[in-house]
């Protein structure tokens, strides 16, 4: 196809999608099922206008994949605006170790023992299907900064931590396959890896934004400055927190997710260091009337309350308005860019399927999204401050997607081709089926657990 053809392409699909937007939020499916649905109509399979090898493409997803994750490593920790010492973060940690960790020896296990799969290949698989993506788990994630709810909040920080936290693993598989046995290069993978890998990723994401934060918060409100590029602010962070992390020998992803955090708690700290003048009383009886779990909450407005909204050079002097106005614009261009990037990706899993479709993937979701994923959050998810709807709830929603997509062509990439090429096929598979699964199931589910919040906050 020509480039004016896949322009002419791009551009029929972003204007169905945004004409038909208000017919579609009506239907019980997500949009990325819509979207996986049109890239399979132009496949092969169907009108024959795309054909797309996921191997042949393996460097542009790799890179188009690693673009869309930090992207949405970066808003979705943005969105968690309390404290990492506040209990519904126990659900996240839990999530993103033990219920990952678990996921990854049940699919191996089972690809294993079922397809005859060797333990290096298997356990590759297992690391690639594990994490719950948060591109594609936006549906479940926490809304915007207002939302505490103990699941979504599960989720959200789940799939921020886990994408980077099963990044060792997917290289333990890779270095487990080259060298074909378990041996002394264990402990140099576990030192590396994970030990300084991981924290290091993660101090350097949230310090490096937290103080980046403060500083633009801080000339915002000295200069008054209306019109500044934050757009740009975003981009910037995100690139520097990815690149220096992994110029140390860090995770990116982990970075990235950070870094999110670490700019929400400049806003936080700014706006509890000079509260605006309208809202010292509201948050005075907030404090007063807050229950005892909740005394980490935040009393000032969130910033999604500024989104769509012009402050003159006067207002934006105040340095917590300055604060809520950059933090809500960079949320809204996240959100847009996380949008245009899912329907690439999306469309695009849509066309290889043509190609790639594997049988096998079938038992194997089954088994990952009805027993594998819910077990394990059954399980490890005790003695959390969770309820066991809740806990079954995050169980179910183990959303694979984009960084399946990631860590399949980071494998591809990274050489010992011949050995992994079987496991092309059953990844595509199993994030295509996840999304029509999940996204035919997760309206009904979502609207079964509102009626039940709203009917346990009636009785008390």
């Amino acid at each position: 196809m020509s480039f004016l053809t896949w322009m002419g392409l791009v551009g029929a699909l972003l204007l169905l999608m945004a004409l038909s937007s208000a017919y579609l939020r009506r239907l019980p499916i997500t949009t990325s099922a819509i979207y996986l649905a049109l890239g399979v109509l132009i496949s092969p399979v169907a009108l024959d206008l795309i054909d797309i090898n996921f191997v042949e493409w393996r460097v542009w997803f790799e890179h188009l994949t690693e673009i869309a994750v930090i992207v949405s490593l970066f808003i979705g920790g943005l969105k968690l605006r309390l404290p990492l010492r506040n209990p519904v973060w126990s659900a996240a940690y839990r999530l993103a170790a033990p219920v990952m960790l678990a996921c990854i020896t049940g699919v191996a296990a089972f690809v294993h023992y079922i397809f005859g799969f060797d333990w290096a290949t298997a356990f590759l698989l297992g690391a690639m299907l594990a994490p719950t993506d948060p591109v594609l788990a936006s549906t479940v994630s926490v809304n915007d900064a207002a939302d505490n709810d103990r699941m979504r909040y599960g989720l959200s920080g789940e799939a921020g931590f886990n994408d980077g936290a099963a990044f060792p693993f997917v290289v333990f598989a890779l270095m487990w396959a080259e060298y074909g046995e378990l041996g002394g290069w264990v402990g140099g993978w576990a030192l590396h890896r994970l030990v300084w890998a991981i924290p290091a990723g993660l101090l350097l994401g949230y310090f490096l934004a937290k103080g980046v934060g403060r500083l633009a918060i801080w000339l915002r409100s000295y200069h008054g400055e209306s019109d500044a590029p934050n757009d740009f602010l975003a981009l910037a962070l995100i690139a520097l927190a990815y690149v220096g992390a992994e110029t140390i020998y860090a995770w990116g992803f982990l970075a990235a997710f950070a870094a999110g955090i670490g700019f929400r708690r400049a806003e936080i700290k700014t706006v509890e260091e000079n509260p605006a003048p309208e809202h010292n009383e509201e948050a005075e009886k907030a404090d007063e009337a807050s229950e005892a779990e909740e005394h980490d909450s935040i009393a000032h407005p969130p910033a999604e309350e500024f989104v769509g909204r012009k402050l003159d050079e006067e207002e934006l002097k105040h340095p917590s308005k300055a604060a809520g106005m950059v933090v809500a614009e960079i949320i809204s261009f996240g959100d847009t860019a996380e949008r245009l990037l899912e329907v690439m990706l999306v469309v695009l899993v849509g066309i290889c399927l043509a190609i790639y479709w594997d049988w096998r993937a079938v038992p194997l979701a089954l088994a990952l999204f009805f027993v594998i994923r819910p077990l394990a959050a059954l399980l490890f998810l005790i003695k959390t401050p969770t309820g066991r709807v809740q806990r079954l709830m995050m169980g179910w929603f183990g959303i694979r997607g984009i960084g399946s997509l990631y860590y399949l062509s980071y494998a591809l990439n990274h050489g010992l081709n011949d050995k992994i090429a079987d496991t092309v096929g059953i990844t595509l598979s199993v994030v295509a089926l996840s999304i029509l699964i999940h996204g035919i199931s997760s309206q009904p589910i979502l609207d079964f657990y509102e009626r039940l919040i709203s009917s346990e906050k009636t009785k008390n």
